[in-house]
């Protein structure tokens, strides 16, 4: 009887939340305003008494940061390439739990994603699988009549993505969003949900990943309430509220799926892996997390910038990404962590780093002014930082042979951004190898693709990749042995 009523429940909550209002927040391409404009909707929505569950499309790990404050909700990555439809719809359902309404940021422009031929890792392949209605975003200055070719073009593009409002940016007078509106009406069109003025909305700051991430000093109340303020006016949210509620084929087929990692623990089976988690170390995927944290690990947070010591008891630690280079004077000075962090090297522990954790593992930083500042000394080189960018886009790993996250042969999916460059061939010094063969999609011509890259020694893999476990859950759990095996099996013993 008690599970009967168990399945019931959970069919209703699946039923309630895959009926829930949604919308994707879309552009025309980069730059027309996504992500300011979602947040001044989430403010808004939030005025209304409504619990907003914010998502974003692709791979970003900063404007989460933002949505998440607006919203007050933990923010997900919604991602088709990285990841896969089952997980998506269950990644969804599961965040939108105690939530009214789901936010999705888009990407870049609604169909820009991982392949120019198809919907693969773009904002209308989530949009079609969760059945979300698109306010796409369009910068106007200029525009008139044009507005309902770009429209009808967008509309009519791919019948599987419905496009169910406009929102004007950067609109100029009443006059000008009046003949835009009558353009769209005329040609029985989407039509015209918003027209914002130009610098009618508050700047946030950027830098050269985009935008900051996100805390409280970044986006305060104040400015929320100034992006709330702004589009008060210039929005029809009860014409968008309404188009958030038309949803249909999802809540018609849904039908639970299953959790992405399965692994059974009881408490004494966690093992405790410290997470490097301040202003220099900080990207992470929530979802990633969670999922260390079902296959049984206890996440232990330490600051590399603020700690001189590490927690006590720790089974592994893992460096994420984020901007060491700006505070690697800092990161130098703390001279008690890097001991600890060396000590826990030498002593055969488990040390994952990607990207910024790459750097911080190096033999130190050399920023763009010139300066050297000595890091952990695990990896044998340096890195230094370059003013243009070095690699963006998504990457698949092959194991070129065991590691931390699976055997010779697997793969995972994940991506990469970096400015900087090591500036010599890690796998010169003996004990080191590179397990990962990465391959990028649509390299630039002449690079070597898939490149050999994941550094390892014994315990310690570093790469420049940022993976995304869903892509292979077996890599979940083939870790967390790893971590409570000691000493590991996927490498031979530091000589």
């Amino acid at each position: 009887m008690k599970k009967a009523k168990g399945r019931r429940h959970k069919q209703n909550l699946l039923k309630m939340i895959m009926n829930m209002p949604r919308l994707v927040v879309a552009g025309a391409q980069s730059g027309v305003g996504k992500t300011t404009l979602t947040l001044g909707l989430v403010a808004l929505l939030r005025r209304r008494g409504l619990r907003v569950q914010t998502f974003k499309v692709g791979p970003d790990y900063l404007d989460p940061t933002y949505l998440a404050l607006a919203s007050g909700r933990t923010c997900y990555n919604l991602d088709g390439w990285m990841t896969n439809r089952p997980y998506v719809e269950e990644l969804f359902q599961r965040a939108c739990e105690g939530a009214d309404i789901a936010v999705i940021e888009g990407v870049m422009g609604l169909f820009d994603g991982a392949d120019s031929a198809s919907l693969e890792g773009s904002t209308a392949q989530i949009a079609q699988w969760l059945d979300a209605p698109a306010l796409l975003i369009v910068h106007a200055h200029g525009m008139a009549r044009s507005l309902a070719a770009l429209i009808h073009g967008y509309t009519n593009f791919d019948s599987s993505v419905r496009v169910a409002g406009v929102i004007a940016n950067h609109c100029g007078s009443a006059r000008h969003q009046r003949l835009l509106a009558d353009s769209l009406k005329s040609s029985s069109l989407p039509p015209l949900m918003g027209a914002v003025k130009r610098g009618a909305l508050p700047p946030l700051s950027s830098r050269h990943l985009g935008l900051v991430t996100a805390d409280h000093r970044v986006l305060s109340q104040t400015v929320l309430d100034q992006l709330a303020d702004a589009l008060a006016p210039a929005l029809s949210l009860d014409a968008i509220l309404q188009t958030a509620q038309k949803t249909s084929r999802i809540a018609r087929r849904a039908c639970p799926v299953p959790a992405v990692v399965s692994c059974e623990t009881t408490p004494d089976a966690f093992v405790k892996l410290g997470i490097a988690r301040d202003d220099a170390f900080h990207f992470y995927y929530p979802d990633n997390l969670e999922t260390l944290e079902r296959a049984g690990c206890d996440l232990i947070p330490f600051s590399p910038l603020n700690d001189s010591s590490l927690p006590e008891g720790l089974d592994g630690l893992y460096f994420g990404g984020g901007y060491p280079e700006e505070h690697a004077a800092a990161l130098a000075a703390n001279q008690g962590m890097l001991a600890e962090i060396r000590r826990f090297a030498e002593s055969d522990g488990l040390i994952y780093a990607e990207c910024g954790g790459l750097m911080y593992l190096s033999q130190g930083i050399e920023t763009l002014d010139g300066r050297r500042h000595g890091q952990a000394g695990l990896l044998p080189a340096w890195t230094r930082m370059g003013k243009a960018r070095k690699s963006l886009g998504y990457v698949e790993i092959t194991f070129n042979g065991d590691c931390l996250w699976g055997k010779r042969g697997e793969k995972l999916r994940g991506h990469e951004f970096h400015y900087s460059v090591l500036d010599d061939d890690p796998t010169k010094e003996d004990g080191w190898q590179a397990v990962y063969a990465i391959k990028t999609r649509n390299p630039e011509p002449g690079t070597r693709n898939p490149e050999p890259e994941g550094f390892q020694r014994n315990r310690i893999l570093a790469s420049y990749a940022h993976p995304h476990f869903a892509s292979n859950p077996r890599s979940v759990q083939h870790f967390v042995r790893c971590l409570k095996n000691s000493p590991c099996s996927c490498s031979p013993a530091m000589p």
